[in-house]
């Protein structure tokens, strides 16, 4: 399962086949700074439609089961959920903060992108390197140059998340289909608690997982 979040929270919550449906959705990452050109747009999705979906059972199963297994070592075996691979490190930004503190927080970090979180620790979004570079200047490594602005004003927005328990191919589906790099992992009470990338997935697969990984 997936959910959008934005500045006014989650207004997505379901499977991919919805989620592919949401306008604006795929190829997300050319999405425009909120602050720039307007409020986020709405989704509205039916209450019915939540609760039919094919893999809504399997996904309550695995939901129930995953609190007490996601915390341990991973153990030799097949890999399906997002809570197996996922980094539990995960570097976030906040939203007020200034353009220059978000580029040494990546820089430091030696990642590309980042979650952004609003002063409630909610996600809201998510800031790359390109988005910063389009208000700054960098020289040697160094900043120059850069305008007024604040992460609010540069950053992608809304983002989609996984659940804990979502299927690892369908992340590599939505990765594929929006162009960004990785997902934020939000749990049922809204609060991130890790990260998958690309890199995550790939690592996945070349560490000789059984095949059952694409079964």
């Amino acid at each position: 399962m997936f959910s959008i979040y934005g500045v006014t929270g989650q207004t997505f919550h379901g499977p991919l086949e919805q989620l592919i449906q949401v306008p604006g959705v795929m190829r997300a990452h050319h999405a425009r700074g909120l602050a720039r050109e307007g409020e986020e747009p709405g989704v509205e999705i039916p209450q019915t439609a939540r609760r039919t979906d094919q893999d809504g059972a399997n996904y309550e199963a695995a939901a129930r089961a995953y609190p007490g297994m996601w915390h341990q070592e991973t153990e030799r075996g097949p890999l399906y959920h997002a809570y197996q691979i996922m980094s539990r490190e995960v570097t976030a930004v906040r939203a007020e903060s200034r353009i220059e503190e978000a580029w040494r927080t990546l820089v430091t970090g030696r990642i590309r992108q980042a979650p952004v979180l609003d002063s409630a620790h909610r996600l809201v979004g998510i800031v790359s390197e390109r988005d910063l570079l389009t208000v700054l200047n960098v020289e040697g490594g160094e900043v120059r140059d850069v305008l007024a602005r604040t992460v609010a004003e540069v950053m992608a927005s809304p983002v989609v998340s996984a659940d804990p328990a979502a299927d690892i191919r369908r992340i590599a589906s939505v990765l594929l289909d929006t162009g960004f790099t990785g997902v934020p992992v939000v749990n049922e009470t809204g609060e991130m608690v890790g990260f998958v990338s690309r890199g995550d997935i790939l690592r996945a697969v070349i560490a000789d997982p059984p095949l059952s990984l694409w079964a």
